[in-house]
């Protein structure tokens, strides 16, 4: 059965998590069919964002830690599909690379941080727990959280629940800054959406520049990421989005960007 639901809404691909009798726990076939529609974001240049989601009353209870440790145990992560693309964005050279919004409601446990840590803007609904759980269970977080949360909202706070296991609330997480809206719960889905379309709207290459850019900083740092501002943008300057921008702004309407 197919664990992952995928749909287009003009530039935006949405992608559900859609094992709702496990409560979306996460087993090698969601985490590949997930890489292969994220794939088909990458790929299709008629798709601008993602929005990843979860059917059901819960985003993910975590891993389907029995289908997993197997590979695990043998320091591997199971195997994606030739046509995949790497969910958690850790093999840089076959990660996503267009813009990706979140929307989680209910249990958002363990992988399911992490996947919000891959992405780029998160939306949740007001009754999300999210609990980065893995030291109660023996284990500990290799989809990212130890190289990603720090970041997001700091050492002292993401060693607070790292260190803990404890879980918390949707306010807390937008205190922090893990996620950037908290809206009534059914609502997540469509303020995700919005947000999605309006990143789709802008200039597709900007956009992922953009992108690029702000990963560079955060990966490589501010010098390697300041190299490549300019050289980056002479490669867009000639781009006809670049001109309807431009003619756009002299005669004070919207640009209608076509990505190239």
């Amino acid at each position: 059965m197919k664990r992952v639901v995928v749909d287009s809404d003009g530039h935006v691909l949405t992608v559900g998590l859609d094992r709702t009798e496990k409560r979306n726990a996460v087993d090698p076939l969601m985490f590949g069919e997930l890489g292969q529609a994220l794939a088909r974001l990458e790929k299709d240049p008629h798709l601008r964002c993602g929005l990843l989601y979860a059917r059901g009353e819960h985003f993910t209870a975590g891993l389907d830690l029995m289908h997993w440790a197997e590979p695990l145990s043998k320091g591997a992560f199971p195997d994606l599909p030739d046509d995949a693309v790497d969910p958690l964005g850790l093999d840089t050279a076959n990660r996503l690379n267009k813009p990706l919004v979140m929307a989680v409601q209910g249990t958002c446990l363990t992988i399911g941080i992490e996947l919000m840590l891959a992405a780029d803007i998160r939306v949740a609904a007001g009754n999300t727990r999210f609990g980065q759980i893995e030291i109660k269970r023996g284990l500990y977080p290799v989809g990212g959280a130890t190289l990603r949360l720090g970041q997001e909202i700091g050492w002292g706070n993401a060693m607070r629940y790292l260190l803990t296991a404890d879980e918390f609330g949707a306010d807390e997480a937008y205190r922090l800054g893990l996620v950037q809206a908290v809206v009534e719960p059914g609502r997540q889905f469509d303020r995700a959406l919005e947000i999605a379309h309006r990143v789709a709207t802008r200039a597709p290459l900007g956009v992922y520049a953009t992108l690029a850019s702000a990963r560079c900083a955060k990966e490589d740092g501010l010098k390697a990421a300041a190299a490549r501002l300019l050289p980056d943008l002479m490669r867009i300057m000639p781009s006809e989005d670049v001109q309807e921008g431009l003619n756009a702004f002299l005669e004070r309407r919207e640009a209608a960007f076509i990505g190239r």
